[in-house]
Order: C-alpha cells, then structure tokens, then sequence
C-alpha cells in the first residue's frame, strides 16, 4: 500500500506560481530547507509525491488535485498571499472540498494564533498563564492595576517571535505605552501584554490525534545574559546566529528535571493539546518557575519540521527517526476526514 500511496507537498510562495514549477534551485536554499527535508523523506518512504507551491490562487490547488488526485496532502502552507492570519483558511478550503491533510485542523489553528483567546480559555482550566491584556489598535492605551512589571508586550496574532525584541520587556508605564504603539504602528496588529514570567523557557513537542505520544523537553538557554537581564526569546534569539552566539544561546535537551515535574508538564501539555483542539503534531512554549509553577505561554501548531528543529530533535530522542515521524504524520493526516 505505501508504495502506492500519492502524497501532495503543499508549500506556500513569496510570489505568484504556475502549477508546474521547477523549485528545483529554490530547494537548495536555508529558507526552504523544511520542504527539501520533507520530500527527500517521502522519496525514502517510496510514496508517489507531487508538490505545489501557492501564492494567491487555490485555483493551482484545485487543478493539481484534480490530476494528481493525492490520498493525502502534506500540509506546509502557513501563509497566503504572504499573509500568514490565513494558515487556517488553507486547511478549511481543504477540507471543504474533501481533502485529507497533515498537521492541524483550522479550529486549533484559530486558538492558537489569537494567544489572548488561548490563554482565557486555558485559564477557564485552571491552567496557570501569566496576566494579561489584549489592546486592540484604535483603543486607549491604558495598563490594569492587575498587571504588574516587568511585562512583556508582544503582538497578538504573530508567529515565530516576530514583534518581539528586548524593548519589549517593559518596566514602566512610559514603555508601555511606547512598546504598544510601536507594535500597533509596525505591526498593524493587535497587542497582547503580559506579566514576565522568571523561569527556565521549555519547549514540549507532541505528535497525535487523541493518543498523544509527548517527546522529551527541550530547553532555550541563556547561558551568557547577565542574571539581572530578562531571558526572553526575541527574534534574534530565536533565529540570529550571530547574536545567539554572543548571548550564549542554546537549544538542547532539559537537564535535571524532577521526574514529577516531568510528569505534570507531560498531563499540562496533553490537557493544553486537547482543551485548543489541536491535531497532527504541536509545540507547547512553557515557563516553569524556580519554585516549579507550570506556566503556558503559547502553543504552535504545525511547527518547523526541519531536521535540525526542536520538534524533530525530539522526535529523534525519542527513537523516531525523521522518515518514520514524517510517516506517522502522514498517518494522522489520512484520519483528518473520519476524525
């Protein structure tokens, strides 16, 4: 069966694309390696595989399903029209039109982006999440008694720490007031801010549908920043190589964990899985305090799958080779329709 098996590689575009692309060069590139990495492993897996790249026109989707005619898609589209608010239109066009798919479904989509939406409803649980506000452009900028400094201001609906940098760790109401238009103006989205959480940042990545196989923890290191600094994953710290090299910053696998610790993240991340409807696979960002309090900062749907990426490095750890993870994605995907 599996050599039978047709899977359809969705990637987005930066520009307009015709259904027949050669990608060819633009597969060799940093920037693409998720989708090379992705297709080499469905070449190793002997699927029948076809990708399309998409900028603003489903119509290519449509015409390529309609020929290709995939048993499932391989979803790495999170953006349209390089807007990436329409990751979860992509999926509901989708499965309007009968298309099983990896990855999440449009609801978890949804929650997850808006982190103010996620948190109330998280919160509603009784899982712990830092105070917050969410100021939409437009309204008066004013910070509640109940949110104390320091406070983090990030933009509400924005992915990959975009919007957020040190000059967002505020610690007055001047700042505040300044880092909210910044992001309003910048950004032109909404601000969610929320109170600064001390404590290790902790990564939880988590494969399934309703049995969920959580892979070992991975931990964001600051290694160099002073101890009054705040540590706090900005854009830079996530994706600059030089600056990471001069804080001292380090992706690497949680060292001494207690093992009930280990065990109440575990419960929380697979609770917060469930509660934000999220399917396929996922990236829970948490902060756990020196007195070991569970915070929830953001869950990510669909997170990178390059080989050298947290969630596949877990996997790994995990005894899941990249190939077989790619397949067990694919497997859930192909449940997407009867789920």
């Amino acid at each position: 069966m599996k050599k039978k098996l047709k899977v359809l590689a969705l990637f987005d575009a930066m520009a307009p694309t015709t259904i027949d692309q050669d990608l060819s060069e633009e597969l060799k590139t940093e920037d693409r390696k998720t989708e090379a990495g992705v297709l080499k492993a469905l070449d190793e897996l002997g699927y029948r595989v076809a990708h399309l790249a998409i900028f603003d026109n489903l119509d290519l989707l449509t015409q390529k399903n309609e020929t290709f005619r995939p048993d499932v898609i391989f979803n790495l589209a999170d953006q349209f029209n390089n807007n990436r608010a329409f990751d979860q239109n992509i999926v509901a066009f989708l499965a309007m039109h009968g298309m099983a798919f990896t990855g999440c479904g449009s609801s978890g989509l949804t929650l997850c982006k808006h982190k103010g939406i996620s948190k109330k409803i998280l919160g509603y649980h009784r899982i712990h999440v830092p105070e917050f506000v969410t100021i939409a452009r437009g309204k008066r900028i004013a910070r509640p008694k109940r949110l104390k400094f320091p406070i983090l201001v990030k933009p509400l609906k924005e992915e990959a720490s975009l919007g957020i940098s040190q000059a967002s760790f505020v610690e007055s109401d001047e700042q505040f007031k300044e880092r909210v238009q910044f992001i309003h103006e910048k950004y032109d989205n909404d601000v969610i801010a929320e109170e600064y959480i001390e404590g290790r940042e902790l990564y939880v990545s988590i494969l399934g549908n309703h049995r969920l196989q959580v892979f070992p923890i991975r931990e964001l290191l600051f290694k160099e920043v002073p101890p009054d600094e705040p540590k706090i994953a900005t854009y830079k710290a996530k994706w600059d190589e030089e600056y990471r090299k001069r804080w001292g910053l380090q992706n690497r696998f949680a060292q001494g964990v207690d093992p009930a610790l280990q065990r109440d993240i575990e419960e929380t991340c697979k609770r917060i899985y469930h509660l934000l409807t999220i399917d396929g696979y996922a990236r829970i960002d948490l902060r756990v305090t020196p007195d070991n309090k569970v915070y929830f900062i953001e869950a990510n749907p669909n997170p990178i799958l390059a080989t050298d990426e947290d969630f596949a490095q877990s996997a790994l750890k995990a005894n899941v080779p990249y190939p077989q993870l790619i397949e067990r994605i694919i497997r859930l995907g192909l449940n997407t329709l009867r789920d």
